[in-house]
């Protein structure tokens, strides 16, 4: 049978496709959340870097009324980075939103959302979200969007989706285009968004229940509560549970649990409110296992039924973090031992399912962590960081496999869209790093659009390098395709030349005008710097000493003070992601809550020149 009172619903969309403001447009003119006007900050994206970057990084649970139907939303992260968390979140919901920018059409991480969903059988409405904007174009991103559900191989059913038309930004929504721009243009027109309600609960089907078989439910996300422990969140697969209930846990290893339920929990808005009963097609919230993770099956234990497991593509980056060992970046922070790091990382793997981390029984201060991409582990690395944690990081790095005796490694598509006098430069430095061109073709706003399979070595380093040669007007996207053939061009992983501190101090005008004409500088005047720490890009691909503190000295013929003011351009902003893409193999990222450095891994010159004789007498070709 169906329960007709309910949908589940996961809303996917590219990044900055307003995705979340869609939703918090929903959540308001349906009262699941309380109107406040002072309050501008999306609703959805609670994390402070949620909020920053303008991104979804994890998956959240929402649910609003209408017309007595409860309307479970999941919010699902838009960027491929995040896969993990897409692929289960995906298992609660029994069809979903599919949010496109009536500008970009769809994009690179729509593609990967929406073949996963389309996988698991799941029926999509479309929503054309921005038509308001001046350069929109409706009807092609319509076009667009066929075209891509044809591509990922829709079935008949799922090739049949209704198309909603909306403003996020304004609360409007329409079955017609010019229905709702006839409303934009009156200033008069008051939010609604109630068009968009109907089609969910006319075109998504309503969960198909068993309500007198075992109860089972899976386990796709966790929570915890100060009072109640950690929560396993799922939808109710079958039959029904009731609170204080004995159930069993069967875990993905086969081992089995048996305890009782001391919380039993479901979503009102954005809340989590305590229920007696819940059944099959109900989102909840179960606590009363202290071992429970994701992927684990929660059902009857006198006729226990294990759900199948939760498959999540493997990592393809790795990073090592370790013990901060910089001088005096121990006191920039609260937590910098091994053990503090051990715990933090191993806390982190129970709810990101994506993430692996080796050297954890190891007893060193090194750890090797794997994840989806650069962005996945540098929102880990940020996160730790404002969670006062100290911290050095490596150079990003690939993980091959081997299969059948072939080393394997992982290829990405690379999507770019460039102005047209810049795509000269693109296509000779995606060639250099063995890119092969696979669809070109111009984009309609003056833009050029490419298509590139690259190994993802390929890209490390990339993005930087081709936003200053095309002046910040590139805009780049990835997306992880598969593992391949190592490629037989020799990437060299990064390609540069540093301009070191020879000594501590604090560095000063005079001494970084006589760095300035050696390359680019990384620091201002009055900055703390150590000796082994990169201030700067050499010009050339060798590294370069310098001292930024060598301050004028007096002589019988001057004073410290007579000469012309020194004048020095602003230095290049050292973010995070900078930082990691910048690293080089001999290199570290210095992370601290206060500060984000780059340094040679050995800081002393004497013994990085001993270790650069050794290797040359090792290996003298």
């Amino acid at each position: 049978m169906k329960r007709n009172n309910i949908r589940n619903v996961a809303i996917i969309a590219h990044v900055d496709h307003g995705k979340t403001t869609l939703v918090d447009a929903m959540l308001k003119q349906s009262n699941a959340v309380k109107l406040n006007t002072e309050n501008t900050d999306l609703i959805m994206d609670s994390m402070d870097l949620e909020r920053e970057r303008g991104i979804t990084i994890k998956a959240k649970n929402a649910s609003l009324i209408y017309k007595d139907i409860k309307i479970n939303i999941v919010d699902t992260p838009g960027h491929a980075d995040f896969g993990g968390e897409v692929e289960r979140t995906l298992r609660m919901a029994d069809g979903v939103l599919l949010v496109v920018d009536a500008k970009e059409g769809p994009m690179p991480q729509t593609k990967f959302v929406l073949k996963k969903a389309l996988e698991l059988g799941l029926k999509a409405v479309v929503v054309v979200n921005k038509i308001d904007r001046v350069d929109s174009y409706i009807d092609e991103t319509v076009n667009k969007t066929f075209d891509l559900f044809v591509k990922l191989n829709a079935n008949h059913n799922q090739l049949d989706f209704p198309i909603i038309y909306a403003s996020g930004i304004k609360g409007l929504a329409s079955q017609s285009a010019e229905d709702l721009l006839a409303k934009l243009a009156d200033e008069n027109t008051a939010p609604d968004i109630t068009p968009l309600f109907d089609t969910i609960i006319t075109h998504i089907p309503a969960p198909e229940v068993f309500p007198d078989d075992t109860f089972a439910m899976q386990v796709l996300a966790l929570a915890y509560n100060n009072y109640k422990g950690r929560l396993g969140i799922g939808k109710v697969k079958f039959g029904k549970v009731t609170n204080n209930a004995t159930c069993l846990m069967i875990k993905q290893d086969g081992t089995r649990v048996t305890s009782k339920i001391t919380s039993l929990q479901m979503y009102e808005g954005l809340k989590q409110v305590d229920v007696t009963e819940a059944s099959a097609g109900d989102i909840v919230a179960i606590g009363g296992f202290e071992d429970i993770h994701i992927g684990d099956t929660v059902t009857d234990p006198e006729n226990p039924k294990a759900l199948p497991p939760v498959d999540i593509e493997p990592p393809t980056i790795k990073m090592t973090f370790g013990v901060n060992t910089a001088p005096w970046s121990a006191t920039e922070g609260k937590f910098s031992t091994s053990r503090n790091l051990r715990e933090r990382l191993a806390k982190e793997l129970e709810t990101n399912v994506a993430l692996k981390v080796d050297g954890l029984d190891d007893g060193t201060d090194t750890f090797l962590v794997s994840g989806r991409g650069e962005l996945h582990l540098a929102v880990l690395i940020e996160t730790m960081r404002r969670e006062n944690y100290v911290l050095q990081v490596g150079q990003p790095q690939v993980i091959y496999h081997e299969k059948d005796g072939v080393m394997l490694e992982p290829y990405e598509n690379v999507y770019i869209d460039v102005p047209k006098e810049h795509q000269g430069i693109v296509i000779e430095e995606l060639g250099k790093r063995g890119g092969e061109m696979q669809h070109m073709d111009a984009s309609g706003h003056g833009d050029v659009r490419a298509e590139y399979l690259i190994p993802t070595r390929g890209l490390l380093g990339l993005k930087n390098l081709l936003m200053t040669r095309t002046k910040g007007t590139i805009v780049i996207n990835s997306l992880f395709d598969s593992y391949k053939p190592v490629h037989e061009i020799d990437l060299r992983d990064n390609t540069h030349g540093s301009l070191i501190a020879n000594e501590s101090g604090t560095s000063n005008p005079y001494g970084l005008d006589n760095a300035q004409d050696r390359g680019v500088l990384f620091i201002a005047p009055g900055v703390e710097v150590y000796e082994g720490m990169v201030v700067g890009r050499h010009a050339l691909d060798t590294d370069l000493e310098i001292n930024v503190c060598k301050k004028k000295k007096a002589s019988n013929q001057r004073s410290v003070g007579s000469s012309d003011p020194v004048v020095l351009p602003p230095p290049v902003d050292v973010t995070l992601d900078f930082a990691i893409e910048y690293v080089g193999q001999d290199e570290l990222v210095d992370v601290t809550p206060k500060s984000i450095r780059i340094r040679k891994k050995i800081l002393g010159a004497i013994e990085r020149k001993r270790l650069r004789r050794t290797d040359e007498k090792m290996n003298p070709l």
